[in-house]
Order: C-alpha cells, then sequence, then structure tokens
C-alpha cells in the first residue's frame, strides 16, 4: 500500500494529545499534592485530638483523686479558685457597709454563703468540685466582685480594709488564746470533785480516830527520821493523791525499801489528812513523816524576804487583781507562785538541820527506777545535782533572766544551760557552807519589782545555784509529760523519773491520756475511800 506524502498528514491530531497528557500530568501531581497535605492535616488532627483527649481524661482522673484539701493546694482546682473569690468578696463586703451599699454587700453575703455551702458539701463527701457546680458560682461572684470595683472599690481600699480586718483578727485570736490559757490554769488549779471527797472522809477519820492522832504522836521522833545511813526524799505539796503516787513509785521500784525515808509538808488545812491516810498504809517498811509549814516559827518575813513579798499588798494584788496592769500575761499572774510550799524547797537545810543529803522530788512526778544511787553520785563539791535542759528547745539562761539588767548580765553568762527542778539531789553540806539560802534571799530582794525574772521558783534557782550544779544523766530524769504529746517512748520506758510537768497533770481531766497509766498504775484503787468516792 502506497504511503501519503508527509504534506498530508495530520498533525493537529498529534498535538491535541501531548496537550491532553500534559495537563493530565499536571492535575495528577496537583491531586497528589494535595492528597499529601490533606492526609497530613488529617493525621494531626487524628494525633492531637486523642492526645488532648487522654491529656483532659488524666486531668479528670487526677482531679477526681484529690481531696478537698489537695483541691484547695492545686492552683487550677475550682475549690480553691472559689475559695480566694470568697476571701475578696469578704473584703468587699466590709467596704460596702463602709459606704452605705448595703444591697451589694447582701449580694455578695448571699453569694459567699452559696460558695461555702458547695465546699462545705465537697469536703463532707469527699469529692472534687465539679465544673458543672463551679461554673455558676465563679461567674456570678466574678460579675459581683467587678460590681464593686465599678463602685471604686480601688485595690488601695482594698488592701488597707484587709488589712485592718487581719488586725482585727489577730487580736481576737490574741484575747482567745488568753482566755484559753486562764481556763487552762483554773482548770489546772482545780481539785477533781472524787480528790476532794477523799480529802473530806481523810479529815473526818483524823478528827474522830484519837488513835490516829496518838499514832501520830508516837512516830514524830522516830530515830529514822535523822539517820544519814537512810535515804531520805523530800515532797512540799498540798495534793494528797499526788504525793501518794511519788511515794507509792518510789517505793514499789525500790531494792531495799526500809531504807528509806519520806519528809512530806503541807499546809494545816491538808495536814490531818496527810496524816490519817499516810499512818493507815503501809509503804513496806519505808517511814513518812508529815510536818505543818505553820510550824516553821522561823521562817518569817523577818528572816526570809521572800515570805515578806509573798505576805505584802503589792504581791496580792497582782496576783490576784486582774484589772491592774493588763499588759502582764495571765499565766505571770497564777497564785500558785506566792504559794509559799513552793519556796520551801530553797530551806531544806533549815528544815532538816541534821540530814547531809537529800532527793527532792516534785508532786507531779512519778519514779520508775531505783533512786538510791542517786545518794553516792559524786557530785565534785557542788550542791545540787540536776539533768541539764538545754539539749531542748530554748532551756538557757537568758530565756529565763533579763539580761538587759546590769546586775545580771555581768555576772551570768546567757548561753549557760538551764536544769530541771522536780528531781534534784542536794549535798546539805555543801549547800550550807555555800550559804546558798542566802544567794536565794539576796536575788529575791534584787527582784522586788519583777525586772530580773517574772514568775516561779526556776529564776531564782538558776542564780541561787549557778555554778554549784552538776549535771547528771537525762536518764534520771525526762520531762514534758504534763504539755508535750510526743515525748519519746524510749526516753520514757530508761528514765528513773517522769515528771508531769505543766498543767496537763494526770489526775486532771484535762491530762494527756496517752501518759495517764503510767502515773495510774500506782494509785492506791484498793483503798475503800478511794472506792467510795470513784463515782464522785
Amino acid at each position: 500500500m502506497r504511503r501519503r506524502a508527509a504534506d498530508y498528514r495530520r498533525p493537529v491530531r498529534r498535538r491535541l494529545s501531548c496537550w491532553i497528557w500534559s495537563l493530565l500530568g499536571i492535575f495528577s501531581i496537583v491531586g497528589f499534592v494535595l492528597f499529601v497535605v490533606h492526609h497530613h492535616h488529617d493525621h494531626e488532627d487524628h494525633v492531637e485530638q486523642p492526645v488532648s483527649e487522654r491529656e483532659s481524661r488524666n486531668e479528670q482522673v487526677v482531679h477526681e483523686r484529690m481531696n478537698l484539701t489537695q483541691e484547695m493546694l492545686s492552683v487550677n482546682s475550682y475549690a480553691r479558685q472559689i475559695a480566694e473569690q470568697t476571701t475578696l468578696a469578704k473584703a468587699y463586703i466590709i467596704i460596702a457597709k463602709e459606704h452605705n451599699n448595703l444591697h451589694l454587700a447582701w449580694e455578695l453575703s448571699t453569694k459567699i454563703r452559696s460558695c461555702q455551702l458547695l465546699l462545705s458539701k465537697a469536703a463532707m463527701r469527699d469529692e472534687p468540685i465539679s465544673l458543672d457546680e463551679a461554673e455558676p458560682n465563679i461567674r456570678s461572684l466574678s460579675s459581683l466582685i467587678l460590681k464593686a470595683q465599678d463602685a471604686h472599690y480601688d485595690i488601695a481600699t482594698t488592701m488597707m480594709t484587709m488589712k485592718s480586718h487581719i488586725q482585727a483578727l489577730e487580736e481576737r485570736a490574741n484575747a482567745a488564746s488568753v482566755q484559753s490559757m486562764m481556763f487552762g490554769q483554773l482548770t489546772a488549779e482545780s481539785l477533781p470533785k472524787n480528790l476532794h471527797c477523799l480529802e473530806m472522809k481523810l479529815m473526818a477519820d483524823w478528827l474522830t480516830k484519837k488513835s490516829l492522832q496518838d499514832f501520830a504522836d508516837e512516830r514524830r521522833n522516830s530515830p529514822r527520821l535523822v539517820d544519814n545511813n537512810l535515804y531520805h526524799f523530800c515532797i512540799f505539796s498540798d495534793n494528797l493523791l499526788a504525793v501518794s503516787v511519788v511515794i507509792n513509785s518510789t517505793v514499789a521500784n525500790a531494792d531495799h525499801p526500809k531504807q528509806l525515808v519520806f519528809h512530806i509538808v503541807t499546809d494545816s488545812i491538808h495536814y490531818g489528812v496527810m496524816l490519817a491516810w499516810f499512818l493507815n498504809n503501809d509503804f513496806k517498811g519505808s517511814t513518812v513523816e508529815v510536818q505543818n509549814i505553820d510550824n516553821f516559827t522561823w521562817l518569817n518575813s523577818s528572816y526570809s524576804p521572800a515570805v515578806k513579798q509573798l505576805m505584802s499588798t503589792d504581791s496580792r494584788k497582782y496576783y490576784f487583781d486582774g484589772s491592774q496592769d493588763t499588759g502582764v500575761e495571765p499565766k505571770f499572774r497564777n497564785p500558785k507562785y506566792i504559794y509559799l510550799l513552793n519556796h520551801l524547797r530553797f530551806y531544806i537545810p533549815e528544815i532538816y538541820p541534821q540530814l547531809e543529803k537529800i532527793v527532792f522530788l516534785d508532786d507531779d512526778v512519778v519514779v520508775q527506777k531505783d533512786l538510791t544511787p542517786l545518794f553516792s553520785l559524786d557530785l565534785h563539791g557542788n550542791v545540787n545535782g540536776a539533768v541539764e535542759t538545754c539539749l531542748e528547745a530554748f532551756h538557757r539562761y537568758y530565756k529565763y533572766l533579763n539580761f538587759s539588767n546590769p546586775l545580771i548580765s555581768s555576772k551570768f553568762d546567757p548561753q549557760a544551760c538551764g536544769w530541771a527542778f522536780g528531781m534534784n539531789v542536794f549535798d546539805l553540806i555543801a549547800w550550807r557552807k555555800a550559804s546558798v539560802t542566802s544567794r536565794y534571799h539576796y536575788w529575791i530582794e534584787q527582784n522586788a519589782d519583777r525586772t530580773i525574772w517574772k514568775l516561779g521558783t526556776l529564776p531564782p534557782g538558776l542564780l541561787a545555784f549557778y555554778g554549784m550544779t552538776e549535771p547528771l544523766d537525762r536518764r534520771w530524769h525526762v520531762l514534758g509529760l504534763g504539755y508535750d504529746v510526743n515525748v519519746d517512748n524510749r526516753l520514757i520506758e530508761s528514765a528513773a523519773v517522769i515528771h508531769f510537768n505543766g498543767n496537763m497533770k494526770p489526775w486532771l481531766k484535762l491530762r494527756i491520756n496517752r501518759y495517764r497509766p503510767l502515773w495510774e498504775r500506782y494509785v492506791n484503787q484498793t483503798h475503800p475511800h478511794l472506792q467510795d468516792c470513784a463515782t464522785h
């Protein structure tokens, strides 16, 4: 077959085909690019959405696990937002009332009560506040706060108002603290009904049973009372049950109780009560002496500046008239500090002139070990053997004494260790030689205006026995069971003497129940009078 000439071929069709293929290629490329871009965006959306959902879900789980306290500490919690708005709203209530905008103050108060109710419900059910619960409260309270701000309650006014409000709250807190301290002291000073009942029954015994009085006369001049081969202990108190526990615990833990002699001094009111109790009870052969402080005729205002000050009109007004000098803390006015029995510890050599060594015990201690090794301790010529308390917080001289007084700052080291009254071994020979009682009298006279120390017998003791105190092993005397709920059990178990110093005495309802069994085990529960008075 003959081919056509070149002039008769169809070049137009070939050009059209090329254009079509070119356009198809371009469309394909564009379509691919669009597909890739679109797929990339879809992939990002697909990835971001689960991540955000997971984060939201995790946040929700964490949120649900938080209790209300944790919510309040969380920056993003609804409870914290509501609480912070409520605090600000309270400030605006005060400002609104001051500007006589009572309607706004009422609106704020109503919304605050609603928010407080929501917080209270959340706390009771122990679940977090949800967004649905929080949102209407947050919105409405925010609206009221903005309304208050629009009323020209600027930030400076708010700050000043809040500052005065805080000061008022601090004053109320201080007043409540003072009141609480006063109530605590009243409770500590009061005698429980059952103990009052016991004393009344014993007083009746003393007055009606002449045999008791005769027996007391027979034992009054016992040679054991002045025998320096025996172990002598002294206790000055008007609390019968407390003294009984001290003696019972000492005897129970002694290796040789028959070698113990206890010297009790009380007041005239409790003298017959003490005799009736201790003459009618057995203490494993140990000797118990009871003396009446009113029989110490030598202890008068002409000999003792302490007695002179304690009996003065100014002292009685200071301790008993609460309307005077309101700047003085109530604890400094406690009348127990003018009770002469508390000051007898500085007159031990005069009370027991024939004794050479004695152990002083407070009536709020319990003895857990044999104390007779105390009498063989070497005091290295010192008068007083005591446990130092500077290992505990702030028990150094500068905390008890006024070192701005040159008489104090020139003679004493402010960082010197304090020590404890309550279990002390006294070398009475060294005491008389050093004239410690005269030193005590000197410092009592210097403190007539109460500028060197405010209260108690420990500060004058720190001064009188300065440089004459031998530190004892801490295990001899552990303190704090009358105010500290966290005394280490290991310390208590290893202690020879535990001390319920503080207002929370074990015989009171105001006590630390954790320690009460340590004291109660030495109460003679079998005594018929105690059983009769148990229900009072």
